[in-house]
């Protein structure tokens, strides 16, 4: 298991690199000036060319590149050019509130899958398991941003129950915390629902009909050990591995939902670097974010080990 993790743990090193190399190509080509932003566009040519200088965007880009590499090697990874804050201090501070909203988006997607995904393989062929199969079609059709301003409107425009945006700390006040999550988190939870749910259709679909089900059934054990004990035990095994590589889907939809609704996260933040032509702040939000998802799929492929002990990871050993 140890060696395991140190070999991903390596193999992380070279995707790391072409993730930076990737991003900061595309940011470089991205047309617009950020001194020019920074000053306006009737600014005069001295005062451009001393900011580009003090910024470090006069240096040729291979120069630029290698700072900003050497830098994170160090645990440096560079200063805003809006505000002049730390990149990695701010990235930080963000995280807390993308990881409650990831955290509560996978306890509603799991919530909600794994009882329709169960009943619809049970129940197949049947008004049950076709309409547990026609929300999830539904659930991967609705975009984000749609969704969640139709959620905006009832529950808090028209109904007033909830805030339309804004975020409160989980230790400054739980119930109002609560209440700015549950929206955008079901947003982004509803959506990988529908992924899982057919995912563990599918999987239940074959467990059941496996020989050691059957002979379950046949010892006359009642349905609830067959499906819990038997089935969804082994079922689930390659859900997990559809979380861990849904991941990087969670994060994508929390930079629309987190600006939609205000949450100041890693997702709005990602958007104010773009508007802002932050180049160091949104470079270091996506390595953060490239490194996090490559942690999460490690942790994913030991508890799959786990569960099923007849995987046997490469290089664990005997």
């Amino acid at each position: 298991m140890t060696r395991f993790a140190v070999r991903r743990l390596l193999q992380m090193i070279p995707v790391l690199f072409f993730v930076s190399v990737i991003i900061f190509v595309l940011i470089n080509l991205v047309p617009g000036d950020a001194a020019r932003l920074f000053l306006g566009e009737e600014a005069p040519p001295d005062a451009l060319a001393a900011l580009r200088h003090e910024l470090g965007l006069d240096r040729p880009l291979y120069v630029q590149y290698l700072r900003w590499v050497g830098g994170m090697l160090r645990g440096d990874f560079g200063h805003s050019f809006k505000d002049n804050r730390k990149v990695l201090t701010t990235v930080l501070q963000k995280v807390p509130v993308t990881g409650e909203l990831t955290i509560a988006a996978l306890a509603i997607a799991w919530t909600i899958a794994i009882p329709a995904g169960v009943v619809a393989a049970w129940r197949r062929r049947t008004a049950v398991d076709y309409s547990a199969s026609a929300a999830a079609l539904t659930g991967l059709s609705i975009p984000n941003f749609w969704l969640g301003i139709m959620l905006i409107y009832l529950f808090a425009v028209h109904l007033r129950w909830l805030p339309a945006s804004g975020f409160v700390p989980l230790g400054q006040d739980p119930v109002l915390n609560l209440k700015t999550i549950v929206m955008p988190a079901f947003v982004l939870g509803i959506v990988l629902a529908a992924v899982v749910m057919r995912q563990l259709r599918s999987s239940m679909l074959e467990v059941l009909s496996a020989d050691y089900v059957r002979t379950a059934n046949a010892k006359g054990l009642g349905e609830r050990v067959v499906l819990v004990r038997h089935a969804l035990r082994n079922a689930v095994i390659p859900v997990i591995t559809v979380m861990g590589i849904q991941m990087g889907t969670l994060f994508g939809g929390a930079v629309i939902t987190e600006t939609i609704f205000a949450l100041p996260g890693l997702g709005r933040l990602t958007v104010e670097s773009i508007y802002g032509r932050d180049y160091p702040m949104l470079e270091g939000v996506v390595m953060f974010s490239a490194f996090a998802v490559l942690a999460v799929n490690l942790v994913v492929d030991i508890v799959y080990s786990l569960i099923d002990p007849r995987i046997k990871l490469a290089g664990s050993g005997p």
